[in-house]
């Protein structure tokens, strides 16, 4: 038997968890293995058919606005050239039809004058008389015309004395009408140069007048209304009254 005491036995310690927690935290459980399911599944090679946007693309283009105006831009241009060609049509006729009938200015004309009375109420009033006989005159052939809005004035030295209007009438072709006039001139003022001047031509026995005449004429060309104005001018010269017979005229007849 053996003198030495048994050694002690050595202190049992208590188990410690390990230094590095195991990997079953909150955020382990969202990790995915490799080999997932999904993963696992063999992946296909064959491409997904692109028919139907192809389809829905051509269904947006077509009901879009610019697909309806690529519609309608024919059309427009269509209807663009018929009117373009009808155009020419009628511009080619009306050429012609003016052509054919060759239309003529109506001639405004002074057939007869009488200065009847001249009267010097006051160094710058006056009265005066005068009658006229007034031509109008259709030389177109094949065209009639109508005369509107007449008016006829008389004019001493730029200054207007009387005026007269006429009612409207229609003149056939190569017709002439003549219309009697009367231009009074009542109380009317002059300055006093005119008076003078006036009153030295009554003493010469020659008296120089103007007559001055608008009027709108209207005519048909074939199917085609069209209207003008025209301006008359007649320089007169004639004796004292009470006779005051017509000397000379010069008439003109203009477009404006």
């Amino acid at each position: 038997m053996s003198n030495s005491l048994p050694l002690p036995s050595p202190p049992q310690t208590l188990s410690q968890p390990p230094e590095t927690p195991p990997w079953d935290t909150p955020s382990s459980k969202w990790f995915t293995p490799i080999n997932t399911p999904w993963r696992t599944t063999p992946r296909s090679t064959k491409s997904t058919p692109t028919t139907p946007v192809v389809a829905l693309t051509e269904v947006i283009v077509s009901q879009s606005p610019l697909s309806q105006k690529s519609h309608a831009t024919p059309k427009l241009d269509a209807l663009c050239f018929i009117f373009s060609i009808l155009l020419i049509i009628f511009g080619i006729a009306t050429l012609i039809l003016f052509l054919a009938v060759r239309p003529r200015t109506p001639v405004f004309d002074i057939s007869n004058a009488k200065l009847n009375t001249i009267n010097f109420e006051s160094p710058v009033y006056f009265n005066g008389d005068m009658s006229l006989l007034v031509n109008f005159t259709n030389p177109n052939k094949k065209l009639d015309v109508r005369f509107e809005h007449l008016s006829v004035e008389l004019w001493f030295s730029n200054k207007k004395i009387a005026t007269q209007g006429v009612m409207p009438f229609s003149e056939r072709n190569r017709k002439t009408r003549l219309e009697p006039i009367r231009l009074i001139s009542n109380l009317v003022f002059l300055p006093v140069n005119h008076v003078v001047e006036l009153r030295r031509q009554v003493m010469t026995n020659k008296i120089d007048y103007e007559i001055r005449s608008t009027f709108k004429v209207k005519a048909v060309l074939g199917i085609i209304p069209y209207s003008y104005w025209l301006h008359g001018s007649c320089q007169l010269q004639l004796t004292s009254p009470p006779t005051g017979g017509l000397v000379y005229r010069n008439c003109t007849t203009k477009r404006w």
